[in-house]
């Protein structure tokens, strides 16, 4: 069978049979139900149902995923809310699972138009788990467009969206939202006035501004690790910091304050904060500033009298972490969490002190990424949660991650032509009611019912000739 045949083959295949999950015709069934019950209805485009979109090295099975992702990318013009969530969560597992070039690069606008359509309130009605699954998509988009146009404009059209969110939306939504704004502003935030836009945006979701029509709500916990983490995630890229004495006081005691809270996960995330802090040299840079020729005298006193004052708070933040890192437990604590605790706040406890960095490495698929400051934890660690069960796969194949962490793998996928298919992948792909198999098997009989007639034909001309 001819390319352009198969591939025709394929699309009408694809037309006719939904090929996702085990229960094929029990889904067809019902995506050709007029009933709109949401909870009876279930969606081509289920999370649950990824395996498929895990193949790659092959040109038919590309040819599935394209066309199954333009059908996810159709399905979010659909009226119905959880038709909208089931594409949106098909998309981020396809994104996730695979780094998709060749969609991305055809349909990277045309998805984040309708990803920033569900963020914002309008005729879509979104929900918070749409809007949740939104902001995820588009984080995953940008990653995979990497450095470049695609990803400064992916930044510069969803940044006001962000913000009027952020404002307004429950910590349900306002955690992926953050999420999104950091992953956004780091891979296509090209100045660092966008950068430190972005994340005093981040920091006033549990440190607003007070005013006379400003009512505070106490930030959830997981709201606060979401901000300080993402908040941090920006900060391990900021090489020059323009100083703000009183801003970076208010910053570094605010932190201190998150050490002395009861939740442990709270804890970790704010010493892992401050380490960073120590680490770019924020509390060095003031030591200089009072020396500028250019400063009054009334100025250079405030100036030496912040510096101090940061002084200060470093020193109670060393006591802080020292407490931290012998902390016999408490009401409610497990051991694990405990040792984890111990052992993180050891590592920041050695960094204040002695300059020492954490060794931490991770194994991708035979190879060892290996982190050197505490800037590049913070970049791992964030990066690992965002991308989940797929930061294997795009540290193998994402040229973007690979300059990140000046990471090259020896072993990639994309330079040999051998691909190991999972249990899942067999199933699909290599079972007799496959369709490629199907395919196959068509253009087997073919060439055998070719074959016969070839040979019913010499078997009448040898008769012919005999009786002759």
């Amino acid at each position: 069978m001819g390319k352009r045949k198969r591939r025709l083959y394929l699309a009408y295949a694809l037309i006719s049979y939904p090929l996702i999950g085990n229960c094929q015709r029990k889904n067809a069934a019902m995506l050709d139900s007029d009933d709109d019950d949401d909870d009876s209805s279930v969606s081509l485009f289920s999370p649950d149902r990824s395996c498929l979109i895990t193949v790659s090295g092959d040109e038919e099975v590309h040819l599935v995923q394209d066309i199954l992702l333009d059908r996810a990318l159709d399905a979010l013009d659909e009226k119905r809310g959880s038709t909208r969530e089931n594409a949106l969560s098909f998309i981020i597992e396809a994104l996730k699972s695979n780094v998709q070039h060749h969609f991305v690069e055809n349909k990277f606008a045309t998805l984040l138009h309708q990803c920033l359509c569900s963020i914002r309130k309008g005729s879509k009605k979104a929900s918070a788990k749409e809007i949740a699954l939104a902001s995820h998509a588009i984080g995953l988009l940008v990653l995979t467009v990497g450095y470049g146009d695609k990803a400064r404009e992916i930044f510069e059209e969803s940044i006001r969206t962000l913000d009027q969110s952020l404002a307004s939306e429950s910590d349900a939504s306002k955690i992926s939202l953050l999420e999104c704004l950091a992953i956004i502003t780091f891979v296509g935030g090209n100045e660092q006035e966008e950068t430190q836009r972005s994340m005093d945006m981040m920091w006033r979701m549990i440190h607003p501004k007070l005013g006379s029509n400003v009512f505070v709500v106490k930030p959830s916990t997981l709201l606060i690790n979401t901000v300080v983490s993402a908040w941090s995630f920006l900060l391990s890229t900021m090489g020059e910091l323009k100083l703000n004495s009183k801003n970076w006081e208010n910053k570094i005691s605010y932190l201190s304050s998150l050490l002395d809270k009861e939740d442990r996960s709270v804890r970790n995330v704010a010493g892992k904060a401050l380490a960073l802090v120590f680490e770019i040299g924020v509390i060095e840079k003031y030591s200089a500033e009072p020396n500028r020729a250019s400063t009054t005298t009334q100025e250079e006193s405030k100036q030496q009298e912040s510096y101090v004052h940061i002084q200060g708070l470093k020193g109670k933040v060393i006591n802080q972490v020292e407490d931290l890192s012998v902390e016999a437990g408490g009401k409610g604590s497990t051991k694990k969490d405990l040792n984890s605790q111990k052992i993180l706040f050891r590592d920041i406890l050695e960094f204040f002190k002695y300059g020492y960095y954490p060794e931490i490495s991770v194994k991708i698929d035979g190879d060892l990424l290996q982190t050197s400051s505490w800037s590049q934890v913070t970049q791992l660690n964030f990066l690992k949660r965002f991308l989940g069960g797929g930061f294997i796969k795009h540290m193998q194949e994402n040229d973007f991650l690979h300059d990140v962490f000046n990471f090259i793998p020896k072993r990639k996928n994309l330079t040999n032509n051998k691909y190991r298919m999972t249990d899942c992948e067999k199933r699909m792909f290599r079972s007799s009611n496959s369709v490629l198999n199907k395919a196959r098997a068509r253009s087997l009989n073919k060439q055998r019912m070719l074959s016969e007639s070839k040979n019913l034909g010499h078997f009448a001309v040898n008769m012919v000739d005999e009786m002759a």
